[in-house]
């Protein structure tokens, strides 16, 4: 894998999918492919742009101008079990309802996701996340700012309700934390959520 630290340009970070359209440029052999990166934007200012840490699987190279490495290094983790880090997580805590606002059309009935507002949610969210991989020692939680965003194939709006998440954690299954590190934890990865950190 690989870890880097990329500024995004100005005119890229007024609109989320435009940012995250940016880093796909770095890898311009591989737009085809399903997502292989996670992001997280460190910080986002709409005159000097974005800077954002990004874990990929493939190598990215500056092959545009909306998005430049400032960064990068090739990472490769070795974890064993007792070991104890502090974590840094960006996530989109959620749980999943039916929609009963079709129940009396011809419409089927979908379950859909809204966020989990109350702290003790948010806190067992994550605890469930890591059960099988570690153990969460300390869990400090900070709501942020919600994304606004509008889908126009769906023809429908909605938000995602960033949770930063920071603490120390405990590995107890070495192979599922790089599993997890790998894959991202929770939903709306496209929004810059689900990258773990680990010092």
């Amino acid at each position: 894998m690989y870890l880097s630290k990329v500024h995004i340009a100005p005119n890229k970070v007024r609109n989320i999918y435009e940012l995250h359209r940016a880093l796909w440029e770095l890898f311009p052999d591989r737009k085809d492919e399903s997502r292989s990166f996670l992001f997280r934007a460190e910080s986002i200012c709409l005159n000097n742009g974005a800077k954002v840490l990004m874990q990929s699987m493939h190598q990215p190279c500056n092959a545009n101008k909306n998005a430049t490495i400032i960064a990068s290094k090739t990472i490769n983790y070795s974890f064993s079990a007792k070991q104890q880090f502090k974590f840094c997580l960006r996530s989109n805590p959620v749980k999943r309802i039916v929609d009963r606002e079709n129940e009396t059309t011809n419409k089927s009935i979908r379950s859909i996701r809204v966020p989990l507002i109350k702290e003790e949610e948010q806190q067992q969210w994550l605890t469930n996340k890591f059960q099988d991989a570690c153990i969460l020692n300390v869990v400090n939680i900070i709501k942020e700012k919600p994304i606004y965003f509008y889908k126009q194939k769906e023809k429908r709006s909605g938000k995602v309700q960033p949770i930063m998440y920071t603490g120390i954690l405990t590995v107890k299954a070495p192979e599922l934390l790089l599993q997890l590190i790998a894959k991202g934890i929770g939903p709306a990865k496209s929004f810059g959520m689900g990258l773990l950190s680990l010092a």
